[in-house]
């Protein structure tokens, strides 16, 4: 009886072991499994994680891209407004040698334009406090001054003697600042300076167009648009979200055609209309189409400069101001086929170095400091 007692208990105990080795096997196949689980969840995490890195980096990359596509058609419509704009301007001041009368018709039609830009909310309306209105009204005198000599000038002589002379503009700019603002300039500046002041009065020696009325013209704009410069800085318009740098240019246009207008008509007289054109000999459509052109390229192309000026550090805008030079000197001459010796050409050629070695060297300077 004994052995089957015990053999009884062997036989009671032994399923109860089985059931738990199978409970305890279950147990480790569902981690097993929990454990490939995780693993490939693991994984499928970590592509995930690599992929949207990747299309990141491809999105970076693509909208670095579209800024430098934009940034260059900007550079270029920049350089075609102001081609077009000398081309037509010279070809109507030829013609119709009136330069302030011309002046008030581009700022006429540019106040049009950004009046209309403002009318559709193209371009939103800034607000303006009467404080603002007279910190900014010395500044559109000396522009209105500025292009009035400016087309005084490209009346008189060759397009390109007028932007040879006007690459005196960074010795006025530190002259100015040094009498106004009393920052001295260091030795490299002055340096830079020499070949720019070298090759102009190279240039005007050898220039067939010169005449004084055009290059003292030219020497009053580089004066004017430099006082521009200090008198902003002097003044310190203050800016609200609505009055950026387009905005100013803005007011300042319409500003300046109201500044102007009374002038020309005082010292020019009426002249920009059809019955005293046509008294003239002269063909009135082709001179108002030219007319309306080139004032339309002359508002578009610092519209575009200040756009740009608003993506790049003024260093870089200044040396595209360089190149655009460069580029404006280049097609006059041989648009206008205007005759110029090789010691003129020299001497062209060492200003605008100058004037790109000056933007270098203002490159280097907060670096320096």
């Amino acid at each position: 009886l004994r052995p089957r007692a015990a053999f009884s208990d062997i036989s009671s105990v032994s399923p109860r072991r089985h059931s738990l080795l199978r409970a305890e096997s279950a147990v480790e196949n569902r981690e097993a499994s929990w454990s490939k689980r995780s693993a490939v969840v693991a994984r499928s995490s970590d592509g995930a994680t690599e992929g949207a890195a990747e299309a990141a980096a491809a999105g970076d990359a693509k909208s670095e891209l579209t800024k430098t596509i934009q940034l260059g058609s900007l550079f270029g419509l920049w350089y075609l407004f102001n081609i077009y704009f000398n081309i037509y301007n010279k070809q109507v001041l030829k013609v119709f040698p009136y330069p302030l009368t011309i002046t008030t018709v581009q700022f006429a039609i540019g106040s049009i334009v950004v009046l209309l830009s403002w009318a559709t909310n193209i371009v939103k309306r800034p607000t303006i406090s009467k404080a603002q209105l007279l910190a900014i009204l010395p500044l559109a005198l000396v522009h209105t001054m500025g292009n009035a000599f400016t087309n005084v000038s490209l009346g008189k002589v060759a397009v390109s003697f007028t932007h040879t002379i006007k690459a005196l503009e960074p010795f006025f700019s530190v002259l100015l600042s040094a009498l106004v603002l009393g920052e001295q300039p260091t030795l490299p500046v002055v340096l830079a300076l020499m070949p720019i002041v070298g090759g102009v009065a190279l240039a005007s020696a050898t220039e067939a167009s010169f005449n004084w009325a055009g290059f003292l013209s030219a020497m009053a704009s580089n004066l004017t648009f430099q006082s521009r410069n200090v008198l902003s800085k002097k003044l310190m318009v203050k800016k609200d979200s609505s009055l950026d740098n387009i905005n100013l240019f803005s007011v300042i246009t319409i500003l300046s055609f109201f500044l102007l207008l009374p002038v020309s008509l005082l010292t020019e007289g009426v002249k920009f209309t059809p019955q005293f054109m046509q008294a003239q000999g002269l063909d009135v459509q082709r001179v108002l189409v030219r007319s309306v052109l080139a004032s339309l390229c002359f508002h578009a192309y610092q519209q575009v400069s200040y756009m740009i000026l608003q993506r790049v550090s003024p260093v870089t805008h200044s040396v595209g101001n360089c190149v655009k030079r460069v580029i404006v000197i280049v097609t006059s001459v041989l648009f206008f086929r205007t005759p110029v010796s090789p010691i003129n050409a020299v001497g062209t050629a060492i200003a605008l170095a100058g004037v790109f070695g000056y933007s270098r060297v203002k490159a280097a300077k907060p670096k320096a400091a």
